[in-house]
This record gives C-alpha cells, structure tokens and sequence, in this order.
C-alpha cells in the first residue's frame, strides 16, 4: 500500500490555494454530500455532471463520453483529488448497453484523462459496489471474499474495477465498494427511500419484493465522510469495503418506519420486485476501512429513518 503525502499520511497542496477536488456526478445523491463534506473541511469543489443546472459554483455540464471536454476541465481545474462518482447506480436500470458505456467506459476515458494529465492527482477515488460479490457465501464478507455479480450493474462495475487495475501504476487510485446506503435525497426507485415516502403519504397499502431479505445499511453522510478521508489519506492500491457490519432485515424496516410515524399498511408482495438469484444475507465487514482512516461508524438505521421521514414531514 502506497500512502501519498507527507506526514501523517495526509498529502498537503500548494500553499497559495486551498486544496482541489474534483467530483464527477456531483449532482447525484452521493456527490451532493460529499461537496458539502469536503468543503466543511476546507477543500475547494468542482463538479461534474449531466445536469443542465446545479446549485453551486464551479459546476460543469460534461459528459464522461466526451474526453476533450474532460481534458480541458482537468487541466483547467488541475485538482489535487479527484471522487469518480458518476454512474448509472441502480440495478433495475433496463438498458445494459448504457450501464457499460457509463459505469465502464466512461470510468476509462476519466482514468485516461487523468493519467495524461500535467499534474497528476494525489488520490483518485472510484465508487465500485458491495454488488460485486453477488451470490457470495452468507455471512461478513471482507474484501477477499469471492466476486460472483449476478446482473449488468454489478458486471460493470467490477468490469471498472479491472480496467482501473490497468492504471494503477500510473495513478493513485483507492477502489470503495459501498454496501447499501441511503438518506434524505435519494431517488424513490430505491427500496428505502420508496417506503419513507410511503409512510410520509400515510399509504394503506406497499409493493415491495421478499421482506426476508437482510442487509447492511449506512447513512450517506457517513459515506461522504469516508469518501474525504480516504482522499485525504490515500491508501493507494486499495480496495475497501464501505459498510456497517450489521444487517436489517426489510420486516425491520417496515417495524421501524410504522413505530417512528405511528402508522401500519398493509405490504403486497409484487413477484416482480423479488429478483431472481436474491441474497438473502448481505454483510459487510468494515475492518479495513477502519484500520486505514482511523475510527468510522454510521447512525443505526432508526436514527437516519427519523431523519428521512423528518425532512418530509
């Protein structure tokens, strides 16, 4: 493992300026939390994204298809740290040949770019997924664990994962595999925010897929802040698990949203929302990430549902 920087495995910028960063899908949920993390703390933000507007300065409407575009930003905003954010992150998503002309082929042109780059990045951060161990055996899985993905998101973004490999020698590059996260802000499509707003409308009545299934939930504010401090330290050549260590059951959710709110509905179970080849038991083990960033823990679940469902009250 390569750390980047001077002492305290915390690299230090140009003292004239403060330090740089570079978010591609700044517009996203996640990118959204990580600028304001990363600016709580000092840094100067730009962004990348595919919206026609976005809150906030230092904002660039590029798409990652189009490497010119990105050159010019790069050697314009000469970043100092640079979070690959930007993909196509939900699993349902119907078209494939756009997961892998995004989540594949774009991360390609951005690590190019940035390897050709006049300065070259002091840490470059990739947003891969806990989806890559698919049908793993039950129980925690650390990084070693074996990679089985079961569908085109999760091909694609082990698929990044290789690509990056190809790169390694040339860019500090820290590889994250997020188990499932959310938080005020994420889209309806997915599974928790989809029964927050569910509760919030006082429905009578829910679709989802198997209740039976557990997972590790983070809160995404926990997310953005391992994101900056492993920019920060720059554990280059590593590939880290970021997660919680402890599962939820959806029935949980269910319990917990309808004791927050005090309301019940009734929960229909739609075949088409169970996926084939479902794990029933996703965990992750977050030993290393702790190890390498220092102490690290996210909210319980019931703390960061409170919060969901108070943002839309």
């Amino acid at each position: 493992m390569q750390i980047c920087g001077g002492s305290n495995g915390v690299f230090r910028s140009e003292m004239t300026r403060a330090r740089r960063a570079l978010i591609t899908g700044i517009d996203g949920f996640t990118g959204r939390y990580l600028k304001v993390e990363l600016e709580s703390t000092g840094w100067e933000v730009f962004g990348i994204g595919m919206s026609e507007r976005f809150d906030g300065g230092n904002y660039h409407q590029i798409d990652l298809a189009d490497v010119e575009s990105l050159r010019r930003l790069v050697a314009e905003v000469q970043p100092d740290a640079v979070a690959h954010l930007a993909g196509i992150a939900f699993v349902g998503h119907g078209d494939a040949n756009a997961i892998y002309r995004v989540n594949l082929i774009g991360s390609r042109n951005l690590l190019e770019v940035l390897a050709g780059a006049d300065k070259v990045p002091e840490a470059v951060l990739l947003a891969s997924s806990a989806n890559v161990y698919g049908d793993a055996a039950e129980g925690v899985l650390n990084e070693d664990a074996p990679l089985n993905p079961a569908n085109d998101y999760a091909v694609s973004k082990l698929a990044m994962e290789y690509a990056a490999s190809l790169w390694m020698s040339r860019l500090p590059i820290v590889i994250v595999r997020p188990f499932n996260y959310t938080g005020v802000g994420q889209g309806e499509q997915f599974l928790l925010p989809k029964i927050v707003a569910h509760f919030t409308r006082r429905a009578n009545v829910i679709e989802l897929g198997n209740l039976d299934v557990w997972r590790d939930f983070s809160d995404v504010r926990s997310v953005a802040n391992a994101y900056r401090r492993l920019l920060e330290h720059c554990p280059a050549g590593e590939t880290l698990n970021v997660c919680s260590g402890m599962t939820r059951s959806l029935r949980e959710v269910m319990s917990m949203a309808g004791s927050i709110t005090g309301h019940s509905m009734r929960v229909e179970v739609n075949p088409a929302f169970v996926r084939r080849n479902e794990v029933r038991s996703l965990c992750g083990d977050p030993a290393k990430l702790r190890r390498l960033i220092g102490a690290w823990d996210t909210p319980p679940l019931e703390e960061t549902l409170r919060w969901m469902l108070g943002a839309t009250e």
